[in-house]
């Protein structure tokens, strides 16, 4: 067949694929909704491959489900990242697009861009290290400005870790000031590196510089910061986007105070409310009590809560619900303050999978204030953190609705006005106040937590 005949095959397979088109002699579906791929000779296998590194490209989130649709604009740029698409070598077949890794051919975009490579870059020093990354800050020869480096392993047989492709395809679409920038992915035999934008700290860093010991932060800079962090979240939802891991380790703060969504690993595209998610997602001390009680059916009040908790931290500078044993362990500290849940005040709660009666001690609803003090040291200050925290994840306060709360109206109302890619400090009278306290000190600074 001519190379031509075949290209043009190819492509209507992955345009077939990415269409989702039920009768595709490749896909099958599945009872839960993802399309799978039948074990077939070449033709299937690269196309499958093929089909992933535009999803990669063009920043369609990979978790796709059956009411996922790809817009005219997509159709288009897919037609032209066709042209330079590489040779794409042997993957194997019948895995879910949900879960399966992908392996390191799929990740090569090809072309005669100076970006994607790895001689652009040069690695300076190492900033932190997880489970299956190592972040190093470097330098860009391409626009001569620091960077940071994550540098993902990868493993010949089970290829880069699907938390990491998901989040280089959310964050190739999130362009947003409170969002940290993905400037380019390098990919070689060995590695995965995603190039960032370079951020000095973390939050949890600074409150543990600034805010440690009980005394919290500026109550000024604890409104700019909380302000940015709805500002992003806000942004993410409107996409239907979930972070799913708001920490103070994933919220990266700048040298002039601006705060950054970071760490997308475990986010996803929630495309309607009915779909049920894992319940093994954010770190204990910021999991919402839904979720501890086995709850797999959450949206954005899932990240509301976290925004919750580190909006009392930053206020009282300890850790709001510091949960040290286990999930029992965590709802009793959350249940101390707040109130055991009842049918009354939380229908359906009961019925939750983690709800025994016999593991949770029932105590009384109380005012937050009454815990912690020093939210009524200014004004709407426990007004807010109260609609943050709400047991109900129905009743919690939407990011969106949270930015125009009493809380903020002391702060320029231009800040509403502002495109989604300006900082916040280019309006006049917008700046970080200097803390009152430093509680130690420390040159080295570790930013995007793996």
């Amino acid at each position: 067949m001519a190379s031509g005949a075949t290209d043009s095959s190819r492509q209507n397979s992955i345009f077939a694929f990415l269409n989702k088109r039920p009768s595709h002699p490749l896909l099958r579906s599945e009872p839960n909704g993802f399309e799978t791929i039948t074990p077939s000779t070449y033709p299937a296998v690269s196309f499958m491959q093929a089909a992933i590194n535009i999803l990669i490209n063009q920043s369609i989130n990979l978790s796709l489900t059956s009411d996922s649709e790809l817009t005219s604009s997509h159709s288009l740029a897919i037609t032209a990242r066709l042209q330079n698409l590489c040779a794409l070598s042997r993957i194997s077949t019948t895995h879910q697009l949900a879960r399966r890794s992908i392996c390191m051919s799929e990740i090569y975009i090809s072309g005669d861009s100076p970006f994607g490579k790895s001689e652009a870059y040069i690695k300076l020093e190492q900033l932190g290290e997880g489970s299956y990354a190592t972040v190093f800050k470097g330098f860009s020869h391409l626009t001569n400005q620091i960077v940071a480096l994550k540098e993902i392993r990868l493993q010949e047989e089970e290829g880069a870790p699907f938390t990491a492709i998901r989040e280089a395809s959310l964050l190739k679409e999130l362009k947003h000031n409170n969002i940290v920038t993905l400037h380019d992915i390098v990919h070689t035999r060995e590695t995965l590196t995603f190039v960032f934008e370079y951020v000095h700290t973390d939050l949890s860093q600074y409150m543990e510089r600034y805010g440690s010991g009980g005394g919290g932060l500026d109550p000024r800079n604890v409104k700019l910061f909380l302000f940015q962090l709805l500002r992003g979240l806000t942004y993410c939802h409107r996409r239907r986007v979930l972070h799913r891991d708001v920490k103070p380790q994933n919220l990266l703060i700048s040298e002039i105070g601006e705060l950054k969504l970071a760490d997308f690993g475990l986010a996803r595209a929630k495309s309607v409310p009915s779909h049920t998610y894992s319940h093994e997602v954010v770190t204990l001390w910021y999991r919402p009590p839904d979720v501890l009680l086995g709850s797999t059916e959450y949206s954005t009040s899932l990240d509301m809560w976290g925004v919750g908790c580190i909006f009392v931290e930053m206020i009282t500078g300890t850790p709001t619900f510091p949960g040290v044993r286990c999930t029992y362990d965590q709802l009793d500290k959350i249940f101390k303050v707040l109130g055991t849940p009842t049918e009354e005040c939380w229908p359906g709660v009961s019925r939750l999978p983690a709800y025994k009666p016999n593991k949770l001690t029932f105590y009384k609803k109380k005012k937050l204030g009454l815990s912690f003090p020093r939210l009524y040291d200014s004004a709407d200050v426990e007004s807010m953190a109260t609609s943050l925290l709400q047991l109900n994840p129905e009743k919690r306060i939407g990011a969106k609705e949270a930015l125009e709360h009493p809380y903020f109206k002391s702060l320029p109302t231009k800040l509403y006005e502002l495109p989604d890619e300006v900082s916040i400090f280019t309006v006049e009278g917008c700046h970080l106040f200097p803390e009152s306290k430093l509680t130690y000190t420390d040159s080295g600074y570790v930013v995007l937590k793996t």
